[in-house]
């Protein structure tokens, strides 16, 4: 076992605290990383604060990271020390089942291991990267490409990849009219995408006060939700709608904005149930979808597309002495549009 420095809470309210935790020595399939940036997700404060089920503390989050192969096991052989890598929500599944087999691990029939919060297949206590190292098996670390900068790769582990499957899974394309409910850390990734795939793009947000960001990220129109006339304006017109929002919404009011065939599919995940009135789905043959991260080999398409398309996240750089800040900016809306912690602070 190992050492690493760590930022850890040890109850359900913080505040977060240095600490150190341990990790496994290398097996022959693993690989040490050297954590440069960690991003910080709505997800990550949910899950410490007990809000998804039951947390042991202390409790170090953090599924969005970027960094250095530090060392790699004997039989590595897809990665080298030097390698600029990253890691997302899993850190391993049982690689067995119909669902691993097709390259969809989060899926997994075992169910996949988080990459905090979880028991590994050593029976260790998962703890995230908001720490200096980390160590995962091979299969779930990807590469980075030169052309993306560490610290703006850290939430497309995340944030990137949550809005980038759904797209490709609905078939975003010219032609195709999406909604994007939400212009947050992950709604603006998810109207990049969309805009970057050729698709019509209409943002839904309580207000107009990010209409001018909306555009710049690549919107074509842009509705507040808060003006009732919006939902009489738009109703049937999208084919696709993906709710980026962790907290409760009409549903209903949104499905009825759907086309004949059209798909809402929720990618926040509030802590509370969405009602669904049945009638919202039948006369229109709507659907009512989740979707959850994508597999690696799919996290590698989205970092390379990103590449490809010079698509990065709109990030804000902090100290690790700040992450207590970070989290109340987050629950308040207040941030543009994803915290990444600088590990080098810690």
């Amino acid at each position: 076992m190992s050492t690493a420095q760590a930022r850890a809470v040890f109850q359900a309210e913080g505040p977060f605290q240095s600490a150190e935790i341990q990790r496994r020595d290398l097996q022959p399939h693993d690989i040490l990383i050297e954590i440069k940036y960690a991003g910080i997700c709505h997800s990550d404060i949910h899950s410490a604060r007990g809000e998804w089920g039951p947390v042991q503390y202390p409790f170090v989050p953090g599924h969005e990271i970027a960094g250095i192969v530090a060392a790699v096991g004997s039989a590595v052989t897809g990665h080298t020390v030097g390698d600029r890598v990253g890691v997302g929500c899993m850190v391993d599944s049982c690689g067995e089942c119909v669902h691993c087999h097709n390259g969809e691990e989060q899926y997994c029939l075992e169910g996949m291991t988080g990459t905090y919060g979880a028991v590994d297949r050593y029976g260790q206590y998962t703890q995230g990267g908001y720490s200096s190292h980390i160590v995962v098996t091979e299969e779930f670390v990807v590469r980075i490409p030169d052309g993306i900068a560490l610290d703006a790769a850290a939430p497309l582990l995340c944030a990137g990849i949550t809005t980038y499957s759904p797209l490709r899974h609905w078939e975003a394309a010219p032609g195709k009219k999406i909604a994007v409910v939400g212009l947050g850390g992950l709604g603006h990734m998810a109207v990049k995408f969309a805009h970057a795939m050729g698709a019509e793009v209409t943002v839904l947000s309580q207000t107009l006060k990010k209409k001018e960001d909306g555009l710049k990220l690549g919107a074509d129109r842009y509705y507040a939700t808060s003006d009732a006339e919006t939902f009489k304006a738009l109703a049937g017109s999208f084919d696709l709608i993906v709710n980026t929002v962790s907290a409760q919404i009409d549903i209903n009011a949104y499905l009825s904005l759907l086309a004949v065939d059209g798909t809402l599919v929720n990618v926040g995940a509030p802590s509370e149930p969405l009602p669904v009135q049945v009638f919202s789905l039948i006369p229109q043959r709507r659907s009512f979808a989740g979707s959850s991260i994508g597999g690696i080999r799919e996290t590698q398409e989205m970092l390379d597309f990103c590449a490809e398309h010079g698509i990065t996240p709109e990030i804000e750089v902090i100290s690790a002495d700040r992450i207590d800040e970070a989290w109340e900016r987050v629950l308040a809306s207040d941030v543009k549009y994803r915290f990444v912690i600088d590990i080098a602070t810690l």
